[in-house]
């Protein structure tokens, strides 16, 4: 995946239906939560090799498994076919973030980094809230 230079809002405002407002809702509480990290507007294969956009929030430095020195999101917000994802990369003791939060937040299926849901209905905003501080002061 490629960081590009187009415009997020401009993106954001693509995603209809309930889908869209939901992304939409969550890019603000993920802007409250992180307000000094940039949103960048992310496209190409993703893992599993599907073409994909993600509105990646604030910049991660880290070194891969080959050595080689990577930037990344710390967290991203990707609209799915049926669902949305959102990725929390920040690490604590040696472990996804994720792991700390993933019984709090309600209806969604979780991931070593990753969380997917299909509105936000389910979901404890609070819980969410509190992960994204937290991983903002981590990243």
């Amino acid at each position: 995946m490629e960081r590009t230079t187009k415009s997020v809002d401009g993106f954001l405002d693509t995603l209809e239906g309930k889908r869209g407002e939901d992304i939409r809702q969550l890019d603000e509480l993920i802007r409250e939560q992180l307000p000094r990290a940039e949103r960048h507007l992310y496209e190409g294969k993703f893992w599993g090799g599907s073409d994909q956009q993600i509105v990646g929030y604030g910049i991660l430095d880290y070194q891969n498994k080959s050595g080689d020195d990577v930037e990344w999101f710390l967290v991203g917000l990707a609209a799915q076919k049926d669902h949305i994802s959102m990725y929390v990369n920040a690490v604590e003791d040696g472990q996804y973030l994720l792991a700390q939060y993933k019984e709090r937040l309600g209806k969604a299926k979780s991931g070593s980094a990753s969380i997917s849901f299909t509105s936000l209905d389910g979901l404890d905003l609070a819980a969410l809230g509190e992960l994204l501080s937290r991983a903002g002061q981590l990243g």
